[in-house]
């Protein structure tokens, strides 16, 4: 017996599509997995929303350039300033923003917190929930004090029931919770799987698009961190935002890692409470409050999390190995990165640190991936290994070189202000920064060039 024309196997990781099925994905070289998938055609004169994708198709002509509108005063304001601000200055009319995170870190929380903001607002809102009845969003909102007169709950997830639903209500905003159930019925494979998740992003993008109504999907991660579904997920989408947070910790970040309507790699700071997810006004405050006094290994950077400067406490230790060669970890920081630096020290200052283990953290959980944190590495790595203690009033930052070098970072005024405004007496920095800082009232300014001019500083 042959197989229908229309049968593909497809790989659930990365989309790779074959005519026969294979262990192993010639693309992205996973096993297992690829699945059998077979797209089924809309009937011929089919009618009715659900047969025209869900909704009515605008007629689309060419229009001159001079002749758009401006969308910059467009921005509709969510009622919470950090998510204001991941997204770039608010909610644009006709995006589609998808949301990811580990189960249980406050997706659906903050979710239904912006929904209750934008109700209060006027605005109509449709909350679709595929894993959740309308009883358990109910008992969510009721623990968050959540009134929202205008918000409509809709337990349903095939695409053209929710289509022909979203013809009737109009709304304002379109949650989904989450892509990952919803499934099409023009599409014969599971919920979930490559050809669904494809279908149903891309008929809510044409939603999005020709109605100009903001569109918020919610979706799962897959064990690497990932949101689950192919990468081309991510690029239908106008902006994606992840929830990034330890469980033992109270705080979340919410990263904007591609936005077409902001800066990419925005952050947005809340901590979790009973009432909800709280915005979190000075990051820097919190993450330095539990900070310990004059002992070795600790030191303040200056870091940048997208347009906001954030100081964050790096602690080091240092430690003789009972073997031969000693051990390198570290969390929040790249290993790798924290290695050649190692290496450098060996190398251009005379710290004998092969034999020892060197153990990295930086506190409060935030992962810091910028070069301008490699000065503070090296300064609590020092500091551990000569068992000194840094000034606590003393913050540094500054890429390092493998040959020493001390080199400029990006928006070092922004740093350094946010270093004053928390009170901190002295501030070590590249030398080739330091031009038009000298004016900051109760700040002192070292601008250094090596690694050995900041270590005889600090030391």
């Amino acid at each position: 017996m042959t197989k229908a024309s229309g049968t593909v196997y497809v790989c659930q990781h990365c989309g790779h599509q074959e005519r026969k099925w294979v262990g192993k994905c010639p693309d992205c070289g996973e096993w297992n997995s690829l699945v059998e998938e077979r797209a089924r055609p809309t009937a011929a004169g089919a009618k009715g929303a659900a047969a025209r994708g869900g909704f009515r198709l605008r007629e689309v002509k060419p229009i001159q350039y001079g002749e758009i509108e401006s969308q910059d005063d467009a921005r509709v304001s969510s009622g919470i300033a950090e998510f204001d601000r991941v997204l770039g200055g608010g909610v644009v009319p006709g995006s589609l923003v998808l949301i990811g995170g580990e189960p249980g870190i406050g997706k659906s929380t903050l979710i239904i917190q912006v929904a209750d903001k934008l109700s209060a607002q006027g605005v109509r809102v449709l909350y679709v929930s595929g894993e959740e009845s309308e009883r358990q969003i109910k008992m969510r909102g009721e623990r968050l004090n959540i009134e929202a007169a205008n918000l409509y709950l809709l337990p349903e997830t095939n695409l053209e029931l929710i289509f022909d639903e979203i013809e009737r209500n109009e709304p304002g905003v379109i949650i989904v919770d989450s892509i990952q159930t919803v499934f099409s019925s023009k599409i014969e494979s599971a919920p979930g799987s490559v050809s669904q998740v494809r279908e149903v992003a891309g008929q809510f993008l044409m939603l999005a698009k020709n109605r100009t109504i903001p569109v918020f999907l919610i979706g799962h991660v897959t064990k690497e961190g990932n949101i689950a579904g192919p990468k081309a997920l991510e690029h239908i989408v106008d902006t994606v935002l992840y929830f990034e947070g330890e469980r033992h910790y109270n705080h979340r970040i919410i990263r904007a890692v591609k936005n077409r309507f902001g800066a990419a790699n925005e952050v947005g700071i809340f901590e979790m409470t009973g009432a909800g997810l709280v915005p979190v006004a000075n990051p820097s405050e919190m993450f330095l409050s539990e900070r310990p006094q004059g002992v070795a290994g600790s030191v303040v950077t200056a870091c940048m999390e997208g347009t906001r400067p954030v100081l964050v406490e790096i602690q080091a230790l240092v430690s003789d190995s009972k073997y031969g060669t000693g051990r390198r970890m570290a969390q929040g920081f790249d290993a790798n990165r924290m290695a050649l630096l190692i290496a450098m020290l060996e190398k251009r200052v005379g710290l004998h640190l092969i034999g020892d283990d060197v153990f990295l953290n930086v506190a409060g959980g935030l992962e810091i991936d910028e070069p301008a944190a490699d000065l503070g590495v090296v300064a609590s790595i020092a500091s551990s290994f000569k068992n000194k203690a840094i000034d606590p009033h003393t913050a540094v930052f500054g890429e390092v070189g493998l040959t020493g070098e001390v080199r400029g970072a990006m928006q070092a005024q922004v740093r350094a202000k946010e270093t004053q405004a928390l009170g901190f007496k002295k501030l070590i920095m590249p030398a080739s920064n330091t031009t038009g800082l000298e004016r900051l009232l109760g700040l002192r300014v070292v601008g250094v060039r090596s690694v050995e001019e900041a270590l005889d500083e600090l030391f």
